[in-house]
């Protein structure tokens, strides 16, 4: 290391830093992923699986498919963390007092 990288260096405790880079990671996954989007009321996970099932051409007045069907879709097309979340999302949106407001 050069003389001037190590007078660019900062003592911090790391009890600070762990606080300061939790706090600013949470707020960041609540921002981007838990608060639905201001524009259409949705939430990623819920944005994905109607895309997966406008893939699928499903539309009111059409056939039917399983939920497995389209969690399996969503999951394997738009959704890389795995099945446990979106056949819950799925399950849900279908509850209409849950989608209310």
């Amino acid at each position: 290391m050069a003389l001037n990288d190590r007078q660019k260096i900062i003592d911090v405790s790391i009890e600070s830093e762990m606080k300061t880079s939790y706090i600013d990671y949470s707020m960041s996954v609540i921002v981007s992923r838990a608060l639905p989007d201001v524009r259409d009321g949705l939430k990623p996970s819920q944005r994905r699986i109607l895309v997966a099932m406008n893939d699928l051409n499903l539309a009111p007045g059409r056939g039917f498919r399983k939920c497995a069907k389209i969690a399996g879709d969503t999951s394997g097309n738009y959704h890389p963390h795995g099945e446990q979340v979106v056949y819950p999302t799925l399950v849900r949106m279908a509850q209409d007092w849950v989608m209310r407001y």
